[in-house]
């Protein structure tokens, strides 16, 4: 069957209207809710589903689908997928469309396949427009720092990449304030500005709050915090135990269920509680906790299922939270 978008993907009157916000001090908007292929988008999960899930979010307002060549499992096979969705279904929208892949972590075996290599990025991101059909990406992070590579090899790669036509922009994701700070200057000097770095952020992980978002705003480059939600945590599923068909019970996932103590469940009945006071899920308030920073462009979610993805967009709904919840939010999270 033809996929056609919904009309009204854009209509600022529609049930749920999707807000742009722009990345820094470019001249790039993007969804204030974006979609990530992290997870359930790989060889081992549904063709139909996910499938239904890309259209969902486009019908509304999600013009952004985040991806990387390691993204599955197997790595590769999210890329892979997405491509034969975009050639079904996603062609005669794509300059509606931000795509963006990464390259940093292992991808094939030899002394060419990970970390930071000119020889590495240029190769992983030919490799990446295959799979997905895909001319160019409109943006292409370098994943990591690399250690062991000169980081003005690393950004002279992604300058190139950009001067070649296969990307339109180009970010970093995982770098600490201090290399932020470097790549951000060196990029600059080439004459292709970096345009957004991709944290992991979220009410449970705040390492960003010690000098790389102060960085961000001074530079002016966007950010888009992944793992919102803690991997699933910060949602309303893990108070009762661990559901079968979450991510902690998952072989191939990030969260373990180890790590679902005693200690952070009460932590999260008590947020579920604040949250419910503000009309939303913990999930929501989780999601518009972090959007309520400017320097926040937008937040990568992930999603299993179609109501999953539209629940997370009613996090719009409410953004503003007043000083006393706040403070009574930073209580709980300092415990």
């Amino acid at each position: 069957m033809t996929y056609l978008a919904n009309p009204a993907r854009y209509d600022q009157t529609s049930t749920r209207p999707m807000e742009y916000r722009r990345c820094g001090n470019s001249g790039l908007r993007l969804p204030a809710i974006s979609l990530g292929l992290w997870h359930n988008f790989g060889g081992v999960d549904v063709f139909e589903n996910y499938r239904a899930i890309l259209q969902a979010a486009f019908d509304n307002g999600i013009t952004h689908f985040d991806l990387a060549n390691n993204y599955g499992p197997p790595p590769g096979s999210a890329e892979e997928n997405f491509g034969v969705i975009m050639k079904k279904d996603f062609t005669p929208y794509r300059d509606e469309l931000v795509i963006s892949t990464k390259a940093g972590y292992l991808m094939w075996p030899g002394p060419y396949g990970d970390w930071g290599s000119k020889k590495y990025l240029v190769a992983s991101l030919d490799q990446s427009l295959k799979r997905m059909g895909l001319d160019y990406v409109d943006i292409f992070y370098h994943h990591r720092p690399d250690p062991n590579t000169p980081l003005e090899e690393t950004m002279a790669a992604l300058d190139l990449i950009v001067r070649q036509g296969k990307a339109l922009y180009v970010g970093i994701s995982n770098y600490k304030a201090e290399e932020a700070e470097k790549a951000i200057a060196i990029l600059k000097q080439l004459g292709t500005p970096c345009l957004i770095h991709q944290p992991k952020y979220s009410m449970f992980e705040r390492w960003v709050e010690g000098g790389l978002l102060d960085v961000l705003g001074r530079e002016g480059v966007g950010c888009i915090p992944f793992s919102p939600l803690a991997q699933g945590l910060l949602t309303d599923k893990y108070l009762k135990g661990i559901p079968n068909d979450s991510r902690a019970s998952k072989a191939h996932g990030f969260l373990k269920s180890s790590q679902v103590t005693p200690e952070v469940v009460a932590r999260l009945e008590q947020l579920n509680t604040i949250a419910l006071d503000r009309g939303q899920s913990l999930a929501q308030m989780a999601l518009a906790w972090l959007l309520k920073d400017e320097r926040v462009t937008s937040v990568l979610i992930g999603a299993s299922r179609v109501s999953q993805l539209l629940d997370s967009l009613d996090c719009l709904k409410n953004k503003n939270f007043t000083e006393e919840e706040l403070n009574t939010i930073e209580k709980v999270l300092s415990k």
